[in-house]
């Protein structure tokens, strides 16, 4: 059985599999919805607090934080899926990823709501995203997982924190309102 136990400096990367060929995603509830991401992808969860605004950025983009002497950009994982934005609350967290960028990895912060637990789920538990009848842009999504008679959405985190994409948001935004 995997370890969640997360020391400094340690990525929770390496524990993403376990020996029966089930795949581990952390789940967290946003705009009250159940997501998962891949764990692969988590460096860490911490407290929501500490962030900066940066202004003419889209409305998705929180701002940034300082994590141990880096600045990391803070994404609303609900404004950025489509929905209103992340009502900050006590259980309110920003979840740490490492993301695919032109240039390596690129480190973001996603708000959500709460941060529910850590999945196991089979290959057989997985069925493909669906091809309509959800308000999630269909490459958001890489599966949908069953867990204990529920669904659980397993987002794509390559094109949901595309550092490209929202680089060219960002940059369409500036133009216009120059």
């Amino acid at each position: 059985m995997a370890e969640l136990i997360k020391l400094p400096g340690q990525k929770l990367a390496n524990r993403s599999t376990s020996a029966a060929g089930r795949s581990q995603y952390l789940a967290f509830s946003s705009g009250g919805e159940t997501f998962a991401i891949d764990i692969r992808s988590v460096r860490e969860v911490i407290q929501y607090g500490g962030l900066t605004e940066v202004p003419l950025m889209p409305s998705f983009i929180r701002g940034v934080i300082n994590l141990r002497g880096s600045v990391v950009p803070v994404i609303d994982l609900s404004l950025r899926l489509g929905r209103t934005g992340t009502e900050v609350a006590r259980r309110t967290c920003v979840v740490i990823l490492e993301v695919p960028a032109a240039e390596g990895m690129a480190v973001v912060g996603v708000v959500v709501d709460t941060v529910n637990e850590v999945l196991e789920i089979g290959p057989e538990d997985i069925d493909p995203a669906p091809a309509f009848g959800h308000d999630v842009r269909a490459e958001f999504i890489s599966g949908v997982g069953k867990v204990t008679g529920r669904f659980v959405i397993l987002l794509n985190v390559q094109h949901v924190l595309s550092v490209q994409e929202m680089a060219a948001l960002a940059g369409g935004r500036e133009a216009a309102e120059s």
